[in-house]
């Protein structure tokens, strides 16, 4: 078992990241389309068909898939796969869209899992938030169950808001924020147990990020 947790996103920065060399130390969270590159230890699957997909893929055997509460009858109750698991309650309650469990995401969900599960550093691959040149930025986009190419960029707001409740939230874990250089972090990131490292790849920002 690794000391460490790494979430692994699916943002396109993390295709200039070796996942191998943190494989002997970290632990495996991710979500949806992950298990197509490697074996993941937990993995998150808010829709259907990445749930169906995953189930399908050899890799997962020993993965705990933590899904939807509806999800979780389907494929645990009715198909009995034994690794599927419930998505955990949020650990505060809110008002705001933001803090309502069905606006939360694959990617947000997994590193509240990651941090739960109780080891001193979390590490983020792979959440870059923001569009590329306007559209969509996934290392997935294009291929099956995942958004065309030419789709216009999803709203970071919720995932920035997300993350920084549960960085807050975890005060004595540290949360390290892996990207390119030029990548900006949010201001509601700027915490005490938060830092930003540099994969060491400079790109210029209006290439990469809007």
């Amino acid at each position: 078992m690794g000391s460490q947790a790494l979430v692994i996103g699916n943002g396109e920065s993390r295709g200039r990241i070796d996942l191998n060399k943190f494989k002997d130390t970290h632990l495996f969270v991710g979500c949806n389309a992950l298990h197509r590159d490697c074996v993941v230890d937990h993995l998150v699957c808010c829709d259907h068909r990445m749930v169906r997909e995953a189930l399908e893929n050899p890799t997962t055997a020993n993965t705990i898939i933590h899904v939807r509460d509806n999800w979780h009858h389907y494929f645990r109750k009715i198909e009995k796969h034994k690794n599927i698991k419930l998505l955990p309650d949020l650990p505060y309650k809110g008002e705001l869209r933001p803090d309502k469990p069905i606006h939360w995401g694959s990617g947000t969900y997994a590193v509240l899992i990651a941090a739960q599960l109780n080891l001193p550093t979390v590490s983020l691959v792979g959440f870059d938030l923001y569009g590329r040149q306007d559209l969509v930025n996934n290392i997935y986009k294009g291929t099956n169950n995942y958004s065309n190419p030419n789709s216009s960029a999803v709203d970071p707001s919720y995932w920035i808001y997300q993350l920084g409740k549960i960085f807050s939230l975890f005060p004595h874990i540290q949360f390290n924020i892996i990207n390119v250089e030029g990548w900006k972090m949010p201001q509601e990131w700027q915490q005490n147990n938060v830092k930003k490292e540099s994969i060491g790849v400079a790109l210029p920002i209006n290439t990469l990020y809007n």
